[in-house]
């Protein structure tokens, strides 16, 4: 009868541990993303090389302290990509980061797949936003854009 207890006091500490640690993962630092001034989407120049705010529309957007990583934003811009391509820089190796999938504006995959085929543009929104993690933005034809940060080779020097 002790075996049974012990090992019944096992199985349930270890399910309310992996549920805990689930939970921590996909929902307990995220909070909503704050675009006031000063904190707005930018892009970087190609001449000059600083980031200025672009115009936006229908932001959302989240963010945690406990990574750098997590930033991710959905939102529209008015600005049409040829004249994204003439005013700041292509970011080149984009690659989308999966968000939590309660966040649901954000498909990685479905990113990932139109950069690749060239149907979106990836640009660099701001260099070092973090020590070693940029800012990137992509944005498609129909003025969708998606924003994530994403590890640089900065700290690999």
């Amino acid at each position: 009868m002790n075996g049974k207890i012990v090992g019944g006091s096992i199985v349930l500490i270890g399910a309310i541990a992996g549920i805990a640690m689930y939970w921590l993962q996909v929902y307990a630092f995220y909070e909503e993303a704050s675009f006031a001034p000063g904190q707005e989407i930018r892009l970087t120049l190609i001449e000059g090389g600083q980031p200025e705010p672009i115009l936006v529309e229908d932001i959302t957007g989240i963010d945690a302290d406990s990574s750098p990583l997590r930033f991710r934003a959905c939102f529209r811009t008015p600005m049409t990509q040829g004249m994204l391509t003439e005013t700041y820089q292509i970011y080149q190796g984009a690659v989308p980061l999966t968000a939590p999938g309660w966040f649901d504006c954000f498909d990685a995959a479905a990113i990932g797949a139109a950069l690749e085929k060239g149907e979106a543009i990836a640009f660099l929104s701001e260099p070092e936003i973090h020590p070693g993690v940029d800012r990137v933005v992509a944005v498609f034809p129909d003025g969708r854009a998606y924003a994530w940060h994403q590890l640089n080779a900065s700290l690999s020097d």
